[in-house]
């Protein structure tokens, strides 16, 4: 049987001055734009999980999330259907914050993300793909429907 993953994720917006939001675009699906993300490993804590994705994804010390207090809760995207057990539909997604004093350079993991950008809000929520990911960078920079 196949290990299935846990429908609990995080979500890690990261800030610097300007402000810019740091966008990252994945290798699958094509054009998939987003703030840094991942699952839950079984057993980890939210705040864990999202220390840790921020250090893979970007190579940034993580240690300085902080949780914004925003819990989502979506259907999974079709692109990743397969990976969760079959009675499995939605996700649980923990949304954190990370802000910098400037706008490091980036090391991505090539597995997941081909490209990144630092972007002002506007532009940010602009080029996110996921609704969530607009959410919270408009909630962060100040800007309210």
């Amino acid at each position: 049987m196949p290990a299935w993953k846990r429908p609990e994720s995080v979500l890690v917006v990261i800030q610097a001055p300007g402000p810019s939001f740091l966008l990252l675009k994945r290798i699958k699906p094509a054009d998939f734009w987003q703030s840094v993300t991942g699952s839950l490993d079984e057993g980890e804590s939210a705040i864990a999980a999202a220390c840790r994705e921020v250090s893979e994804e970007t190579g940034l010390d993580g240690s300085n999330v902080r949780s914004t207090g925003v819990v989502n809760r979506y259907p999974i995207h079709p692109a990743w259907r397969h990976r969760y057990a079959p009675e499995v539909e939605e996700n649980v997604e923990h949304v954190f914050s990370l802000e910098l004093p400037e706008m490091p350079d980036i090391r991505l993991d090539p597995t997941e993300h081909r490209a990144y950008r630092w972007l002002p809000a506007t532009e940010a929520i602009a080029l996110a793909s996921s609704a969530t990911d607009r959410i919270a960078i408009r909630h962060l920079s100040g800007l309210h429907p």
